[in-house]
């Protein structure tokens, strides 16, 4: 029974995605798109591969529910959320040919599509107390600017910089109490060169997974562990396979929530104009509700038995020391004058 149901699921996914394509085939040609200007509904599909409930995923519900009441109903967003349509990498492709409106990405698998989104990827570039600084800089400063133009420059149009939180390792079997424990581990990490390079500057073995295949690779033994926000891994029920963590909080993550630039220009300017505001209003609220999460999802991992190492501050800084020789490993991808940038941001 369960081998059909798999079966069914596989089969009812590969026709809607069949159906985008045949739906959006026109989109990337830069023409308005029917019902843009005659009074017809314009329908905006959004894939994200996040769980219900997840801080992410809350924040896309919000973004839906404005566009539509801004836009009096004019304008419905259709979410397929839980990568029903896909892991970030094929949507955001199906965003950039046109075949989607909007799709969302982890800023590490956005490197698929620009190096230059690899920076946020350093490990400790970026520090929970100068968070707002950070996000003020992405939302109306200089580094928002930078990224827009690397985002239209790959047909993307950056539409909500999402708060996806700090990476935490985990493991199944092997506990976790400092940098040491994780030696020759296999690690499921992103295709980000740099959470590669992390993994191994850490004496792991990186293994690049596909987020909706990592349930079941832990449950295999495919692999021992992952780097992960408690929040993303409890909502997906991660916590089920998993014995052991600490909060390493080595990785930053952002959600981008993208749009195909070509059909966003192609928009009416009062629909274009609520896209935007209904971006920033989601953000505020998505951001303000993330932190309560994360810490309850942590309180959850403890409640369901998981052990969760409390680092040192001595601890942190041997992760820090193993890992800081990353930042230099790639000057041709992540330009010096970025990350100045994002540290300066933060000052």
């Amino acid at each position: 029974m369960m081998k059909r149901n798999k079966t069914l699921v596989g089969l009812l996914a590969l026709l809607i995605i069949l159906s985008l394509t045949l739906v959006g085939c026109g989109s990337d040609k830069g023409d308005k798109k029917e019902g843009a200007t005659d009074g017809k509904k314009i329908t905006i599909r959004l894939a994200h591969p996040m769980a219900p409930g997840n801080n992410v995923t809350l924040g896309y519900e919000k973004f839906k529910e404005l566009v539509e009441k801004k836009s009096n109903g004019k304008v419905e967003i259709q979410l397929y959320g839980n990568t029903v349509l896909g892991s970030d990498r094929v949507t955001m492709e199906s965003v950039q040919k046109g075949t989607l409106e909007m799709a969302s990405s982890s800023s590490p698998n956005m490197a698929n599509f620009s190096p230059k989104f690899m920076v946020f990827d350093l490990p400790y570039i970026t520090q929970p107390e100068n968070q707002q600084k950070l996000y003020k800089a992405l939302d109306e400063g200089e580094l928002g600017k930078y990224f827009d133009k690397v985002s239209e420059e790959i047909g993307l149009k950056p539409i909500m910089w999402s708060e996806y939180g700090y990476r935490n390792f985990v493991a199944a079997k092997q506990e976790l109490n400092g940098a040491e424990d994780l030696k020759n581990l296999k690690l499921r990490t992103t295709d980000s060169p740099v959470e590669v390079a992390v993994a191994k500057a850490l004496g792991a073995n990186p293994t690049p997974i596909a987020w909706g295949e990592v349930y079941t690779a832990l449950q295999q033994g495919t692999i021992d562990g992952e780097g992960n926000t408690f929040g993303l891994l409890y909502s997906a029920k991660h916590h089920e396979a998993l014995k052991y963590a600490m909060d390493s909080e080595h990785n930053y993550s952002m959600h981008l929530l993208m749009i195909n630039k070509k059909y966003f220009d192609g928009l009416p300017k009062d629909i274009q104009d609520i896209l935007v505001e209904s971006g920033k209003e989601a953000l505020a609220y998505q951001r303000q509700v993330s932190a309560e999460l994360e810490e309850k999802a942590k309180q959850d991992f403890i409640n369901a038995g998981i052990k969760v190492h409390e680092l040192t501050p001595e601890e942190k800084a041997k992760f820090k020391e193993l890992t800081k020789g990353v930042w230099t490993m790639f000057p041709d991808k992540i330009p010096q004058e970025l990350i100045d940038m994002v540290v300066n941001a933060q000052k």
